[in-house]
């Protein structure tokens, strides 16, 4: 499956953006997708992970609350709403598709990977 992410940009502190991952390919829906990020620097972390059905959600700790996470399957689209957003939220942000039809955190379980929108959280 082919993924291209957008809907990155700068916003205040306190902020809200909408990431946009739209796909390509195999059968979107039939599998779960996921988004991580690496600010400058670090690795490439966890972010949050869904279903292909959307009934089950995973989100790293320091998203819980302010992120949500959601997929339109009809349109091959996966969504990444966050709020009240940090400067330690500032990052690029990448979605994946994971191999398994389940919710995982760790990397080896996403073999598709788009090619990052930038997020920048400053005032």
């Amino acid at each position: 499956v082919q993924l291209q992410a957008f809907g990155g940009g700068l916003v205040a502190p306190g902020g809200s953006l909408r990431l946009s991952c739209a796909a390509s390919g195999r059968t979107f829906s039939r599998y779960g997708m996921g988004w991580f990020r690496q600010a400058p620097g670090k690795g490439r972390e966890f972010v949050a992970a869904t279903t292909w059905s959307g009934d089950t959600t995973d989100f790293t700790d320091s998203a819980k609350g302010r992120f949500t996470i959601s997929r339109d399957n009809a349109n091959k689209t996966m969504y990444l709403q966050m709020t009240s957003l940090k400067p330690e939220d500032t990052a690029v942000y990448y979605c994946a598709a994971l191999k398994v039809p389940a919710v995982r955190v760790g990397r080896q379980w996403y073999d598709s990977w788009g090619q990052g929108t930038e997020v920048t959280v400053s005032s």
